[in-house]
């Protein structure tokens, strides 16, 4: 039977939490490292309803993108939201590996996830940071060739919208056709300039900026913000799969109730 650490061991092997943003806090973050999992719940966010959808599924183990502590805490009560988050979880005997700027990086995760999510081919790198101990290159982004080239930025944003399932993708037109796509899951706006060095027409990203939007159409970029959560949350049922093929005893499913957190009129 696989124990919270044995799953931590597996997902430092795909996704080696030693490549992380220094600024980041990815890593085993909550629990006993040595708890029997029978059930694991994956999801790109632990909020107070993941908590308690995995207590209430019976799981002994959350692996999620975002960091369930990211700033220091002073003080765990019930009187802020990471309080009641981790009173949640350690009182219901659920612990929380989170994997986030590492799996980023990583080969196979999410903007490998996102290129593929895409229909990207050819894909490579958008900016290699280094080697792993492993010797596998790692790094923020990908790069690929799209399957239609030839569309204009409003089309491929519509493609973008329906392959995502975004609640809106904001876009500005640098006059260019979509042939090669840069992708970076999450907010990646300081990497138009990768983008165009990488001989990129088009990037899609989330949580830009109104100057990065006037900054990609004067650099004859086309520009799409596609939503933090929809170009993230793509990894979510390749790494529940693959949780799944490592140990074929648990059951694994990713989170049935976390959603986009906003809608558009």
């Amino acid at each position: 039977m696989a124990e919270v650490k044995d799953i931590f061991a597996f997902l430092d092997k795909i996704a080696p939490f030693r490549i992380q943003e220094g600024f980041d806090n990815a890593g085993f973050l909550a629990g006993r490292g040595n708890r029997n999992v029978t059930k694991l719940l994956v999801s790109l966010d632990i909020t107070e309803e993941v908590a308690e959808e995995a207590e209430r599924w019976g799981a002994e183990l959350i692996v999620a993108h975002h960091p369930v502590i990211f700033q220091p805490v002073k003080s765990v009560t019930d009187e802020t939201v990471t309080g009641r988050i981790l009173l949640r979880l350690l009182e219901g005997g659920v612990a929380a590996i989170c994997a986030h700027t590492n799996l980023d990086a990583a080969e196979g995760g999410v903007n490998s996830c996102l290129a593929q999510a895409l229909e990207l081919t050819d894909i490579g790198s958008l900016q290699q940071a280094g080697e792993d101990d492993q010797g596998r290159p790692y790094g923020i982004g990908r790069t690929g060739t799209v399957h239609r080239p030839g569309l204009n930025a409003a089309q491929y944003a519509a493609f973008v919208k329906e392959r995502l399932g975004s609640a809106s993708v904001r876009f500005t037109d640098g006059g260019r056709p979509v042939r090669k796509v840069a992708v970076g899951g999450g907010a990646c706006g300081s990497m138009l300039d990768d983008a165009l060095h990488a001989g990129c027409d088009t990037f899609v990203t989330a949580d830009l900026k109104y100057n990065q939007f006037l900054d990609a159409k004067a650099m004859g970029l086309n520009l799409l913000d596609a939503g933090h959560f929809p170009t993230e949350n793509v990894v979510c049922r390749p790494l529940a799969e693959q949780l799944s093929a490592a140990f074929p005893g648990l059951e694994v499913r990713v989170s049935q109730v976390h959603k986009e957190v906003f809608a558009c009129v």
